[in-house]
This record gives structure tokens, sequence and C-alpha cells, in this order.
């Protein structure tokens, strides 16, 4: 394997670093977020997708510059297999992703446990299954919608036709449509730091599996598809 690929030599670099720990802040503040919208809103649908779609918007603004605004393993993943992040700094990246989204979920258990009475799962993810045909339906879903996600964010932010500082809005209202689609179906994952932080606080891994595979392959194969399918030359140097 090409070693200026794998990057193991600038995992400790400054810059790689200081983009770690962007992850982690934007990762866990998006959790908080969007996890504390679940238990307080009472399932109030819109509520809960413009809390996800809004904190995502706000997060990739504030750490774009500094990381590229992943807020996401499954987007981390889509930009190691197009060669927009090398190997060893991207595992990192997912690394400091989970680990935000553990902390996030953390201080909403210690925050709101004795208070809110519906915060025994913590916004943890779960299939509807009057909803859904089982588990390949469920992956499926995850599936399509990450990819969606992945090829937003690849043409507004990553092709060099992207639309600049428009971008984390736009990303952000293609996070509120797809909870609005799957909220009432898988719970809308499409981020595996998302699901894992309140799976482990409650204790709720009996579909994990889908939120993970799901994921991964919309969002490699999402990043695939749109690198070799619509970029250009230019997009590509």
């Amino acid at each position: 394997m090409n070693e200026q690929w794998v990057g193991i030599g600038e995992i400790a670099s400054e810059k790689n670093l200081r983009a770690y720990a962007a992850e982690l802040l934007g990762t866990m503040l998006f959790v908080a977020t969007g996890t504390a919208a679940v238990i307080v809103s009472g399932g109030d649908l819109v509520a809960i997708a413009l809390a996800h779609g809004l904190a995502y918007a706000a997060m990739v603004y504030v750490t774009a510059n500094i990381s590229g605004g992943h807020i996401n393993p499954a987007v981390t993943l889509g930009m190691i297999v197009t060669r927009r992040i090398k190997i060893a700094p991207g595992i990192v990246y997912m690394v400091a992703q989970m680990t935000g989204a553990v902390l996030a979920t953390a201080v909403l258990y210690v925050a709101l446990r004795d208070s809110v009475g519906n915060a025994t799962n913590f916004g943890a993810h779960g299939i509807n299954t009057n909803a859904v045909d089982g588990d390949g339906g469920a992956l499926l879903i995850e599936i399509i919608l990450t990819a969606v996600l992945v090829m937003v964010i690849f043409a507004a932010t990553v092709s060099k036709r992207g639309i600049g500082h428009m971008a984390p809005l736009m990303i952000g209202l293609t996070v509120v449509l797809i909870y609005l689609v799957a909220v009432p179906l898988t719970g809308a994952s499409v981020n595996p730091a998302r699901t894992f932080g309140p799976a482990l606080v409650s204790d709720a891994f009996d579909s994990f599996w889908i939120y993970v595979i799901g994921p991964a392959i919309g969002g490699a194969g999402g990043a695939l598809l749109y690198y070799h399918g619509f970029f250009t030359s230019e997009d590509k140097g």
C-alpha cells in the first residue's frame, strides 16, 4: 500500500491534532443537541429533524476550515476511499467523532436522567418494525440516505464548483430532510457516532450493526459514485 496515502507519519502533525479536536467537539455538540431534542420534544418529528439539521449545519460551519467539517464517520470513510484524506488520520477522525458522541451522551445522562421521564434511552436508534421490512429494509434505508448526504457534501464542499459559504446550510437542510423521512422508520442515523453514544449509555445495541454497516456502505458508495460519476479532472486535481 502506498505509504503516502496511509499517512502514518502525519498522525501527530499540528494540523491534524487541531482537526481531531475540532471533530471531537463538533460531533459532541451535534450529538448533544440532537439527542436532547429527542429527549425533551416528546417525539415531535419536526423539532427532532430541525434540531439535528441546524446543529449539523452549525458544526460544519465551525469546523470546515479546521478539519473539513465531517462530524460523521461515514463522511470520513467517503473521504478516505476517494483519497480526500489519508487513511491513518482518517481513522483518528473516526475515533474522535465516536468519543465526542459518548461524551455528549454522558453529559446529557448526568444533566437529564432525573428530570426527564422519557430520557431512559437517550435518543438511541431503533427500527420501527411496523413500517420497515425487517433488518434488510432498515439497512437499505440507511445505505441510501447516507449516500444522499455524502453526495450532497461532495457537491457542496469537495467539488471546486461547490457553493462556498452556503454549503453548511445545504448540508444541514439535507439532514433535516433525511430525519423527516427516516425518523419514523429507522430513527434516521446516517451517522454511526450519533448512534453509538446513546447506544452505549442506554445499552441499546440490538440493531447497532445496521447503523454501522449501512452508513459505511452508503458513505463509501455515495462518495465513489459522485467522485467517479460527476467530478471533473479539475475537481480530482
